[in-house]
């Protein structure tokens, strides 16, 4: 197909027009409160209750954030009557009860990335909304962020041709005290960052058949940094690395047989890129600021609030299937270098 001329709009409607639902935020850390900030900031989604593992935890956490409701048990707050939809904030280890508890108390879920340690406990998730005929999606905000949604329109009109290879990698430093370095809490990279370009991998090329890969352990007892090379039965390669020890680019290619997709920025985050046609001479560039880290969180509250509305129990930008392919490479990556959860209570 000739190369096109200009790239599509992107069709994410504004953020702030969604109509509001009520959230019940189930934990109180770190992630718990960017999510509200961002939302409150942006949306008319209303943050009406929050639950934590103490009621000293949950009724500081609603007076810094304006809200009206606060729980000392994630039981209480997921049994709530005025709420429609949970946003497990929880660390990754504590994912599986928690959302299973809100599925089956008839409430709409969405769950911080990953969804669950392993294919296995994501499956029971899926199975168990799906039964219960309630929403529930997987909190990987970035493809519910605009450049994706033109991103995914490209794939989708064949303008860089199939998939043949994605190059990828994401490091940060994080400090010694930090929950990645708790092996109890299925601590290292693999499940945190690396859930982002594992998961780019996996939407671009499926399931890998065949990794190979090295993996270096930290003195806290986790994984502290890995690198894979991985391949599907038609032949595309994908590469992932990530790291805890210092931040990189965290940039992304992907190349087609007729062209390649180029992030300017880190590949996760709003921001640039450019899709170029197979010989380089013709490009095409999206422009954007570059974005904070989960500064655009709000993206996919607004999102999900639309596909809940409608009556759709799946989102588009991130739909269970594509989570459960995710959790499948992961397990992969893991089974290949030999790492394991046995101290989060993981045993397989």
């Amino acid at each position: 197909m000739p190369f096109p001329t200009s790239l599509p709009s992107s069709r994410i409607q504004p953020a702030e027009d969604a109509p509001p639902l009520r959230w019940g935020i189930l934990g109180s850390g770190w992630i718990a409160a960017k999510f509200t900030e961002s939302v409150k900031a942006h949306t008319k989604q209303v943050i009406a209750a929050v639950g934590s593992r103490s009621q000293a935890s949950a009724d500081k956490f609603a007076k810094a954030w304006g809200i009206g409701e606060a729980y000392g048990s994630y039981e209480a707050l997921v049994q709530a009557a005025d709420i429609d939809i949970v946003y497990v904030a929880t660390p990754h280890a504590q994912h599986h009860p928690h959302v299973l508890m809100a599925i089956e108390a008839g409430k709409h879920v969405l769950v911080e990335k990953p969804m669950a340690l392993n294919h296995t406990q994501a499956a029971e998730m899926v199975t168990a909304a799906r039964r219960k005929g309630v929403f529930f999606a997987e909190a990987l905000w970035t493809y519910f962020l605009p450049k994706f949604d033109v991103i995914q329109q490209v794939l989708d009109a064949g303008v860089i041709g199939d998939i043949k290879a994605v190059y990828t990698e994401y490091g940060e430093y994080l400090p010694r005290d930090h929950r990645i370095f708790d092996a109890s809490m299925a601590g290292g990279p693999l499940l945190d960052l690396g859930t982002y370009p594992t998961s780019l991998i996996a939407k671009l090329i499926g399931v890998p058949t065949k990794v190979a890969g090295v993996a270096s352990p930290d003195a806290a007892g986790v994984n502290g940094q890995l690198a894979v090379a991985m391949a599907n039965d038609a032949g595309a390669h994908a590469t992932m690395a990530t790291t805890l020890y210092g931040f990189t680019p965290t940039n992304a290619a992907i190349i087609g047989t007729n062209g390649s997709i180029r992030f300017t920025t880190e590949f996760h985050l709003p921001g640039a890129f450019e899709i170029w046609s197979l010989d380089g001479t013709a490009r095409l560039r999206w422009e954007e600021p570059r974005g904070a880290h989960f500064e655009g969180l709000y993206h996919e509250a607004a999102g999900i609030a639309r596909t809940i509305s409608s009556g759709a129990l799946e989102s588009r930008c991130r739909p269970l299937d594509a989570s459960l392919d995710t959790m499948k490479t992961l397990d992969a990556i893991r089974h290949a270098l030999d790492l394991n959860f046995t101290a989060a209570g993981l045993i397989e």
